[in-house]
This record gives C-alpha cells, sequence and structure tokens, in this order.
C-alpha cells in the first residue's frame, strides 16, 4: 500500500501516520524525519540541507526531493509506505508520480484528514509548554486552570507558533499551497476525506475503514 496523508496542521497527522502506518505494517515516511537522518548522519544530501537551515533559508524542492527518492529507494519501502509531508504543493505531486513510475508503481491513496479551521485553532492555541521538561498541556484539555506544569512544577507558556494569529497565518497558507494539491489528487480519482475530529482512536478507525476498498 502506497499512500500519502495531507491535511492542515493540527489535523492530528503525525498520530495518524504512525496509526495507519502501524497497522498497515508499512514505514511511515516524514520530511522532517528524513531531514533529521540525513543531518544527523552526515550524509552529502544532509550537509547540503544544513547549509541553508543555517542560514534560516528554506531548503530547495531539488534537496527534499533528493532526500525523498533515496529514503523510498530503501528496502524496507518497496512493498508500500505512508507519506506524511510530502509532496506540498502539486509540482513535487508530478514528481512523486515520475518517481513512483520510473520505478513501475504508484500510488494507491491520497488521505486527506478534513477538520475546519475554528477546531484547529481550538487544538493549537489552547497548547502551553512547559518552560522546565518541554511537556506540552492544553487549557482545554487537560482543564489546565493554573500556568504550572503538572509533571515538573515548571512555568507554562504559549509558544509563537501556537498564536491564534499565527495558526490562523499557518492556516491561510496551507489553504494557498495544498488546495491545488487536494484538488489534483481528486482528479486522480485517488482522494479519500476522513474526519479528523474526535478521539483519536475514532479517527484512526475512519481513516482504516476509508483504506481498506483500496487495499489490494
Amino acid at each position: 500500500m502506497r499512500l500519502v496523508l495531507v491535511g492542515p496542521p493540527g489535523a492530528g497527522k503525525g498520530t495518524q501516520a504512525q496509526y495507519i502506518a502501524s497497522n498497515l505494517s508499512i514505514p511511515k515516511i516524514s520530511t522532517g524525519d528524513i531531514f533529521r537522518a540525513n543531518v544527523s548522519g552526515g550524509t552529502d544530501l544532509g550537509k547540503l540541507a544544513k547549509t541553508y537551515m543555517d542560514r534560516g533559508d528554506l531548503v530547495p524542492d531539488e534537496v527534499t526531493i533528493a532526500m525523498v527518492r533515496d529514503r523510498l529507494s530503501e528496502d524496507d519501502a518497496q512493498d508500500g509506505f505512508l507519506l506524511d509531508g510530502f509532496p506540498r504543493n502539486v509540482a513535487q505531486a508530478e514528481i512523486l508520480r515520475d518517481m513512483l513510475k520510473d520505478w513501475g508503481q504508484e500510488l494507491d491513496l491520497v488521505l486527506e484528514l478534513v477538520v475546519d479551521d475554528d477546531e484547529v485553532v481550538r487544538r493549537l492555541a489552547g497548547r502551553r509548554t512547559c518552560s522546565q521538561c518541554g511537556r506540552i498541556w492544553h487549557v482545554e484539555f487537560d482543564d489546565k486552570k493554573d500556568d504550572k506544569c503538572d509533571a515538573c512544577g515548571g512555568a507554562l507558556f504559549q509558544r509563537d507558533d501556537d498564536k491564534e494569529e499565527t495558526v490562523r497565518h499557518r492556516l491561510e497558507v496551507y489553504q494557498e499551497q495544498t488546495a491545488p494539491l487536494v484538488s489534483y489528487y481528486a482528479d486522480e480519482d485517488i482522494l479519500v476525506g476522513v474526519d479528523a475530529t474526535g478521539p483519536v482512536e475514532e479517527v484512526t478507525q475512519r481513516a482504516m475503514d476509508a483504506i481498506r476498498p483500496f487495499m489490494g
């Protein structure tokens, strides 16, 4: 099974990717993991990416794509994979399609985690991070009435990228970049949307129910 997971920030992609990949016995491949592995491993691509990251610049598409190509060519990905965080736009989707075609492969499914903007803001803007141990709490879900970490007593703070205005800007950027990608895969007839609201286990169950008809 070869699938791509898409969805806005705060949709729970990382969590669902882990569960889905485990259920399907395929590797979860995220661009974040690939970057960390290449940089920490000191690969040529990792060294190249680090020169951009150290300057605070975005890593060019061609470097990201080369890393993805290397990862997808590894043995554990030959019978399937779950891609999280790639492709991010139509141009990358076309490159991925051509890459797989060269190997005699194709995507089976693109799973879109669907959640409305207000729910994303509720999830992300309610997060508070412990300044000492780094644990994340939620003002609503964890019923936090004070600004102290229950685990270590450290002071809690709201990260800049969890502030409502930042979250809404991230959602705008996502819509600009990814709405065309969703349309592209809908036209390919391999896009399925899954309601990503509710308990994690319920979302996983919905995802697996959506995936089942596409399994060989």
